[in-house]
């Protein structure tokens, strides 16, 4: 059995749903039923929050021409997709599911207060929608289809708005329930993105969280390969509205497609690889519109392929370490915390106080370097950065600078190749570089500037590797 996971752009309208139907019949075909993880059409979460944060602000009205546009565009799609009497009948079952959000949209308005349990209860309304009516159309063609509230599945903890999966009750109940489904011949079509908690409270992964959702309940359910499908051909050696000249990247390995997506590579969501890794279980970016083009694999790494050029498009007469380069990327709207204290000279365990103060808040550090007396690390949540700089003001001297970008080198083999380091910077030489951060990884090598000169960096740093 293998995952199909498609995003909003893949099913933001009548074509694009025919277009999913007859990949899903492809695949079926081939592999057998697939389990198949929908997101909400195009523009529909967003609509669902921006309506959410109306009815908080007394507006009611703004709140429910959100939900308006929303119906209208499910209508069109429906329309378009079915017969009739067909379409009426489904269209009678969504609007249940959009006076709900009605409801709890009047709710949020009379009381002038929106939580995070609020939040994920209006924006997990769009992958029910666009779910329904992707089993709709694939029944209506013949297939045996299987529609699963995701809810049942995808067991989280409370943290709405960015709920952690308990994977030990996702793999159990998946494993009750997909697997004979799809020996029975059923494909499963279920949501991204929306989870619950064990008391049934609706939650979300957090945004784009649908790659996410594929990813767990492929491992849970035995899959044997994930594929992420979406607007785009896979990844690629630079983000494309940055580098037009980028070019897809045919396959990477586990370890480098998470630095990528990590920092900055927003093709695939950041944890989409953690589960697969475990696993083992490869993942294939491909491109809904583009079925051909044959898009990125993302596998493990032998001692075979680690030797090879991830990078095959260029030419034979490259240079070595041109060769080892895999791709760069980029993260803005960083903030980077700096710490200065004598307490730090000869003594141990500083770090680990610091450590602790993050994790207190919990806040992730994403890059960190240190010296004798300093420390510079990089967040990309503030919500409590007030609280951590008040701590940590206690042992030295906190200074930050805001709206900076990570700018990310990743590659293979680094500590085994001389001149790298070299050459990223000789070609950033009239850029500004705050922090440096290389060694922990031999596939990455990162370092901070101001917002201003990342797409200029990741420029020249793909001029320099790959060629303009």
């Amino acid at each position: 059995m293998i995952v199909m996971k498609f995003g909003g752009t893949s099913v933001g309208s009548k074509v694009r749903f025919e277009q999913v139907y007859a990949l899903i019949s492809n695949a079926k075909a081939k592999e057998g039923p697939p389990l198949v993880v929908v997101s909400a059409m195009s523009g529909v979460t967003n609509a669902l929050i921006e309506a959410a944060d109306l009815a908080v602000k007394r507006n009611l009205d703004g709140a429910l021409a959100q939900i308006d546009m929303i119906r209208k565009k499910h209508i069109e799609a429906v329309q378009g997709l079915f017969s009739k009497e067909r379409a009426d009948t489904l269209l009678a079952d969504l609007n249940g599911l959009l006076s709900e959000i009605d409801s709890v949209l009047r709710g949020i308005n009379y009381l002038g207060e929106l939580s995070k349990r609020s939040i994920d209860a209006v924006s997990a309304l769009g992958e029910l929608l666009s779910s329904r009516v992707l089993a709709e159309y694939a029944e209506n063609q013949g297939m045996k289809v299987k529609w699963l509230d995701a809810r049942e599945l995808m067991i989280t903890d409370d943290n709405f708005g960015r709920a952690t999966p308990n994977f030990e009750e996702i793999s159990k109940r998946a494993m009750k329930v997909v697997p004979q489904l799809v020996k029975d011949g059923f494909t499963v079509i279920t949501q991204g993105f929306i989870g619950s908690t064990m008391d049934g409270v609706t939650t979300t992964l957090g945004r784009g969280g649908s790659d996410y959702s594929a990813s767990l309940l492929g491992v849970a359910a035995g899959a044997s390969c994930i594929e992420i499908w979406t607007d785009v051909d896979g990844m690629m050696t630079a983000d494309p509205r940055i580098v037009p000249k980028a070019q897809m990247v045919s396959h990477v390995s586990f370890q480098e497609a998470s630095e990528l997506a990590y920092f900055g590579a927003k093709v695939l969501h950041p944890l989409t690889i953690k589960p697969a890794v475990e696993k083992n279980i490869p993942v294939k970016i491909l491109n809904t519109m583009r079925p051909d083009s044959g898009g990125t694999l993302i596998h493990s790494v032998t001692p075979e392929t680690v030797k090879d050029s991830v990078h095959p498009n260029l030419p034979a007469d490259a240079p070595a370490v041109a060769k080892s380069i895999c791709a760069i990327a980029s993260k803005k709207n960083i903030t980077c915390v700096f710490i200065q204290s004598p307490k730090m000279l000869m003594a141990h365990g500083f770090l680990a106080k610091v450590f602790a103060v993050f994790d207190r808040h919990q806040t992730s550090i994403d890059l960190i370097a240190t010296s004798e007396v300093s420390i510079s690390l990089t967040i990309d949540n503030t919500d409590h950065l007030e609280d951590i700089k008040a701590e940590l003001s206690e042992w030295g001297d906190i200074s930050t600078i805001e709206n900076t970008a990570i700018v990310t080198v990743v590659g293979r083999q680094f500590r085994e190749r001389s001149g790298i380091a070299g050459e990223v910077f000789s070609a950033l030489k009239d850029v500004n570089i705050l922090v440096i951060s290389g060694g922990a990884s031999e596939i990455n090598l990162s370092f901070l500037v101001v917002n201003e000169d990342a797409d200029r960096a990741v420029k020249q740093l793909h001029d320099h590797f790959f060629g303009a």
